[in-house]
């Protein structure tokens, strides 16, 4: 399974909380992939459909316990190869009152807008449902590629309060538009584990903190392994500089013409053209630090560049 999928199975099976809680995350439930159907003699129906069996479960259990109505579930079998099946749960509301409870419609029976702040007047509350939204409409990528968690709905107005709900728990949410569809997404890693948190995913942040640690520890060590090959790369190259300039310098005025420091200094790099600046130092008497041994290989280069010059011009 996805890591979506294993995160949205532990909530499912999340249980034991409060009345106004699993009225919340019934009501996110119901809101997101939710709709209502009015008969000729008005007769209620809700009908919730979703791919995920656990989730099914959990609307039906929920359904069952905080509006005490029938309940019936429904699934369907895909024709098409690789195609998961759907469950349709179908909810029995007696009248409006339920659908008031819900904050699916308001006093006057229009169509609420956002969230009903009478569902999420508790901190617990709030976390249920977004707990909820997230089994309705959530996703979360693969904490072994790009850290990125979202939650999809086709109502704006829901979308810009959820993301507002989000960030209650300051987490940076965002809202934009995809095609038809507005996303609330994390792209952080510390507020997709500080979300998985307050809505119960405990394993799956474990798992996803795991992960991080180890992507983290893996970056590291590549960084340290790139800047070390780099600086050898370096070293390297200044070192067949040197060489090729000390030799040039020996066929053409000879390295009894340089200053004894600059000799001393020039002969030791010829026999020993694998060492570094540091080590060629602890080599001189007295010992010379890397900043006294950069020096005259600098000075070296000048006068080979200069010798060069002059004979170009001769």
């Amino acid at each position: 399974m996805s890591f979506s999928a294993v995160t949205k199975e532990e909530l499912a099976r999340l249980g034991d909380q409060k009345s106004c809680c699993d009225l919340a995350e019934l009501a996110a439930l119901v809101r997101m992939d939710g709709t209502l159907q009015i008969s000729a003699n008005q007769q209620y129906t809700l009908n919730v459909i979703t791919e995920s069996a656990p989730v099914a479960r959990k609307i039906y259990r929920l359904a069952k316990d905080v509006l005490k109505r029938r309940v019936d579930i429904v699934v369907r079998r895909k024709l098409r190869l690789r195609k998961n099946n759907s469950y349709l749960v179908r909810i029995h509301p007696r009248g409006i009152e339920d659908l008031q409870n819900l904050g699916l419609v308001d006093a006057k029976g229009q169509i609420y807008p956002g969230i009903d702040p009478g569902l999420i007047k508790r901190r617990c509350n709030q976390k249920a449902y977004l707990r909820g939204a997230f089994l309705a409409g959530g996703s979360i990528s693969n904490p072994e590629g790009t850290y990125h968690l979202e939650i999809v709905s086709n109502d704006e107005q829901h979308a810009k309060a959820l993301c507002r709900l989000v960030n209650r728990f300051k987490l940076g949410a965002k809202v934009s538009m995809r095609k038809h569809w507005y996303v609330i997404y994390l792209k952080e890693s510390e507020q997709i584990v500080a979300f998985l948190g307050f809505i119960g995913a405990h394993h799956a942040l474990l798992e996803f903190e795991n992960v991080r640690v180890l992507k983290d520890v893996r970056n590291q060590v590549n960084r340290l392994v790139n800047c070390e090959t780099a600086n050898l790369d370096k070293i390297v190259d200044a070192a067949v500089r040197q060489l090729e300039n000390i030799q040039f310098i020996a066929d053409t005025i000879g390295l009894q013409s340089l200053p004894p420091p600059l000799r001393e200094i020039a002969e030791l790099r010829l026999e020993y053209s694998e060492a570094s600046l540091k080590e060629l130092g602890e080599m001189l008497k007295p010992k010379v630090g890397k900043s006294g041994v950069n020096h005259r290989m600098r000075k070296i280069d000048e006068l080979a560049e200069r010798i060069r010059n002059q004979k170009k011009v001769t």
